[in-house]
């Protein structure tokens, strides 16, 4: 018997349908509290209206894609339902991204509207953008969400004042326009390229995916939910405030993530649900001061695919008394979810697997050749169902490579079934390696370390860190006649790359061994470490 999740795309339509329906159901409870600003589901649902009328005073049409460069804040939900409102399609992007980086994303997507914000970790992101040197012909307005507006931008509330220009009558024709096979969002993922693809998804496919995952992990109205995850990031953003604000719960946006301001947090607002990655509980569980704190409250954690010890989950339960501690696994591609554990998992399973497949989509591991194998024996784990992307953003042959004929998703994860159908990820062919939980693409920051002056060649690979997790470690050629140090390669790295991507050790090298093909050979860089 298949296993029965209740089916958030017929149950809402669109993502700012949902909005509407749960501003109906829970009104006045508090949708959102960021600092002190409060927000019920009822105002929460005008304040998205107001900006779908904003964006069509704006000129933004159906289709039309939408940036927003910001930390997780309460102006992040409503720009971005109200920019599905208005029919246009979401693309984040990562608050760490430098101007290089972040100028890639808006000239691949064609975004007409960058929402952004001033100060955030000190950085001024339209004077990075501008650093670029890139031209983005299809931007045509900035917006700061906070901070102070420079000339030729204009504030949040500016913004929203044009959304009186359009009346009642258009703005719900544009709303009935949005059906829930309409692209909800775009967010880009590197792969072995190096250079970032976007992987496109519909609201149905959100709605689905996200309100079997919030059904399975238990989420309840009236959780008051941590998202300490990055809006930018499907954990944070599918899996945190949408999932949130469909089931009831209440969203406590974190723009960055401390121990302490999460304890304090938990304390204060009676925290129940707080998903991230295994480093997260680690941390928390390692605070000297953690008994100071009153977290009583907490019962459901979720966390990613990361190889976890038993002994993290045993204490998750009876240390931080989670009722519930739930592993899963996805990937940008799959709409950001695959398998999960259910609740009742033993401890072995929850550390050592990511679960079972989401109902209703189907799992396999496959030989080179593309031939199922039996469960325990490792192969490329492929993924077919709902929750598959659409395709890649005017990428064509890139999405043809990664889903075949029959519609299965190749994830270039390297992993198998036990005979329970619990997924274990042994391995990663794209080269990823994971620092702090984000994902770190060798090939990207290959491609970023070539644009500086005097590399001629350069090799990426993750090494472990005790801190992190894991940590790149770049292997840079001179360019012929030029002269370049292992510091001047970090410090650039630093100045043109989000943090997680800097490589925190760089060797200057004569040469790089190559196979006859010319490829890299990447363990022998490993080998020569361990030497």
């Amino acid at each position: 018997m298949s296993e029965e999740c209740p089916r958030g795309d017929l149950e809402f339509g669109t993502i700012p349908g949902m909005v509407r329906r749960v501003a109906e159901t829970y009104g006045d409870a508090l949708a959102i509290v960021d600092a002190d600003t409060r927000i019920s589901f009822r105002d929460f649902s005008a304040r998205v209206d107001q900006a779908a009328k904003a964006y069509m005073a704006a000129g933004i049409q159906k289709g039309d894609r939408v940036a927003i460069w910001a930390p997780n804040m309460w102006e992040w939900m409503v720009v971005a339902v109200g920019a599905h409102a208005a029919g246009a399609v979401v693309v984040p992007v990562n608050t760490r991204y430098k101007g290089i980086e972040a100028a890639f994303l808006l000239k691949k997507s064609g975004a007409k509207i960058l929402l952004t914000v001033q100060g955030f970790l000190g950085n001024d992101y339209v004077a990075l953008l501008a650093s670029s040197g890139e031209a983005l012909p299809a931007l045509e307005k900035t917006v700061i969400l906070r901070g102070d507006a420079a000339e030729g931008v204009e504030t949040l509330a500016t913004f929203l004042a044009r959304a009186e220009s359009v009346s009642d009558a258009d703005a719900a024709a544009r709303l009935a326009s949005v059906s829930p096979d309409d692209l909800a969002d775009v967010l880009f993922t590197s792969g072995t390229t190096g250079e970032p693809k976007g992987a496109m998804c519909t609201h149905a496919q959100d709605l689905r995916t996200f309100r079997a995952w919030s059904h399975i992990a238990g989420l309840r109205p009236g959780d008051r939910y941590l998202v300490v995850m990055p809006f930018f990031h499907s954990f944070g953003y599918k899996a945190g405030w949408l999932s949130a604000l469909m089931n009831g719960c209440t969203t406590y946006p974190e723009p960055v993530f401390s121990v302490d301001v999460a304890l304090q947090r938990t304390q204060e607002h009676a925290i129940t649900v707080l998903p991230g990655p295994p480093a997260l509980y680690q941390s928390i569980l390692m605070h000297p001061k953690r008994g100071d704190f009153d977290i009583s409250s907490l019962r459901l954690a979720v966390t990613g695919a990361a190889s976890i010890p038993v002994e993290l989950i045993e204490r998750m339960r009876d240390e931080l008394k989670f009722d519930t501690v739930i592993t899963a696994y996805g990937l940008t591609e799959s709409t950001g979810c695959v398998t999960m554990c259910r609740q009742g998992d033993a401890p072995k399973t929850i550390a050592e697997t990511s679960g079972r497949a989401m109902p209703d989509v189907e799992v396999r591991i496959v030989d080179a050749d593309n031939r199922p194998l039996p469960p325990n024996e490792p192969g490329e784990i492929v993924l077919r169902g709902y929750n598959v992307m659409v395709g890649y953003f005017e990428a064509e042959a890139q999405t043809r490579e990664a889903i075949d004929a029959d519609g299965w998703l190749h994830t270039g994860d390297v992993g198998m079934l036990d005979e329970a159908g619990n997924i274990r990820i042994t391995d990663r062919m794209k080269d990823m390696f994971i620092v702090g939980g984000f994902n770190a693409y060798p090939a990207e920051i290959e491609n970023t370390l070539l644009r500086m002056p005097g590399v001629g060649e350069v090799a990426v690979i993750g090494v472990p860190d005790e801190r992190l997790g894991e940590v790149g470690m770049a292997f840079v050629v001179p360019a012929p006649g030029a002269s370049i140090t292992a510091d001047a390669i970090l410090a650039w790295s630093r100045e043109n790359m989000a943090n997680f991507k800097v490589p925190r050790t760089a060797r200057v090298v004569d040469s790089l061994p190559r196979n006859p093909t010319g490829k890299v050979q990447k363990f022998k860089l490993r080998e020569a470490l361990d030497a």
